[in-house]
């Protein structure tokens, strides 16, 4: 298991009709993205040192870059520059 701060790690619950668990990594204490992982559980906002077991995953998170492209001082076609 492999995380890095601002991951999402979702635990399943182990009983029967309990919700699963949702926090956000906040620090990666192991190596290589290794754990312990500090969680901010988002059902309460307190933060515990998380060791994971087999009913845990990583829910990467998806950054999207966005560029937008400004032109400035644009001459309308057919304009006569230096107007």
């Amino acid at each position: 298991m492999r995380a890095v701060a601002g991951d999402r790690i979702v635990v399943r619950s182990r009983h029967q009709g309990e919700p699963e668990r949702a926090g956000e990594v906040i620090e990666v204490h192991g190596t290589d993205g290794a754990p312990p992982y500090l969680v901010r559980w988002t059902q309460d906002g307190h933060t515990s040192l998380v060791f994971p077991s087999c009913d845990a995953h990583i829910a990467a998170v998806v950054t999207e870059t966005v560029t937008e492209t400004v032109v400035l001082d644009a001459v309308p076609e057919g304009a006569a520059a230096g107007r």
